[in-house]
């Protein structure tokens, strides 16, 4: 088994003093930044041989540093059982309606107890190994609190022709994905396409942002209102359609025009109070949701190996279900 690997060195010269994750990352480059961060707060990081746990500790050139980056747990997943809602499954793929609180694939704090785990129980060994073995059949995501449709191949062929497809956004072919957002206020005009280039804040490297093109990667959402809910507090309910599909797309556009999603912590954290302000039921229901209000409603795509149309939806969860009756005047 091997063993954790120790390093040394010297803050580097560079604009007088800096934050610590960021001197660490430009001194040992093949480390992101997430990762040191991470590091820093599990105590692996000692700064003049005195532990440092705060990523944002100021440094200076000439100052000694070490980092303990632990060994490499083994990258293979293992099999779980878990009750799935299946839409649609043969032998080159399934369709499965996800949950909230479902994180997709292993990943940093999450080794288990994630959907790959619950699709190696389900389906063995026959999901496609395209992904590697942290990802097998994964050929697009949801945020772990998004509920609703996706697609997860079983054979290298599903795969590489659904990514395919999944990268074409439906703008020749013909993958269509559909989401229902609740969102504070209504947005005007009812219907349009926001398209705004979306990136890593540079201020909180957990979030996304909004920048100039050509500093981020494209991203369009088109939107329209479905239903205008709420009594005192105005809601919207938006079906959104994805020409791009980037990290928290739907949720950063929405709140970049100033309406974020019911429920979410991460870009909706300055409308909490609104909350006061709605009626007592739609108040506890929101409460219950505890998580940002949207849902994967609607999947459709080309069957890898027949060339059949394959459509799938779903109604909203029954928690998001309830608030958006609870809203209904």
């Amino acid at each position: 088994m091997s063993e954790a690997e120790v390093r040394e060195g010297v803050i580097p010269p560079g604009e007088g003093s800096e934050r610590l994750d960021r001197a660490l990352a430009r001194l040992w480059p093949d480390l992101s930044r997430s990762r040191l961060q991470a590091l820093i707060r599990e105590g692996q990081v000692t700064l003049e041989a005195a532990p440092v746990g705060d990523p944002s500790a100021k440094v200076g050139p000439g100052q000694r540093v070490a980092v303990t980056v632990p060994a490499p747990r083994p990258a293979e997943p293992e099999p779980e059982a878990r009750d799935l809602v299946v839409a649609y499954e043969d032998d080159d793929l399934i369709v499965i309606d996800k949950p909230a609180g479902l994180v997709v694939h292993p990943g940093a704090g999450n080794d288990s107890g994630t959907l790959v785990n619950a699709l190696l129980a389900h389906c063995g060994a026959s999901l496609s190994g395209i992904g590697g073995v942290a990802r097998p059949g994964i050929v697009h995501r949801l945020d772990k609190d998004t509920t609703g449709l996706m697609v997860v191949a079983k054979t290298d062929l599903a795969h590489q022709d659904l990514s395919a497809q999944f990268a074409d956004h439906g703008r020749t072919g013909p993958l269509e994905r559909a989401y229902l957002a609740l969102v504070w206020g209504l947005p005007e005009p009812a219907a349009g396409t926001i398209d705004a280039a979306l990136a890593r804040s540079e201020r909180n490297r957990e979030k996304i942002a909004v920048v100039r093109e050509g500093r981020g990667r494209h991203a369009i959402t088109h939107y329209r209102t479905e239903a205008a809910l709420g009594a005192k507090e105005p809601v919207g309910l938006v079906r959104c359609r994805l020409e791009t599909g980037r990290t928290h797309q739907i949720r950063v556009h929405l709140a970049h025009r100033g309406h974020p999603l019911l429920g979410d912590a991460v870009y909706g954290a300055a409308f909490r109070t609104k909350a006061n302000r709605l009626e007592p039921g739609a108040r506890a229901a929101l409460n219950d949701l505890g998580r940002q209000a949207l849902h994967a409603a609607l999947l459709g795509f080309r069957h890898p190996r027949t060339g059949e149309s394959l459509r799938f939806e779903s109604p909203p969860p029954p928690d998001m279900a309830r608030l958006i009756a609870a809203l209904t005047p």
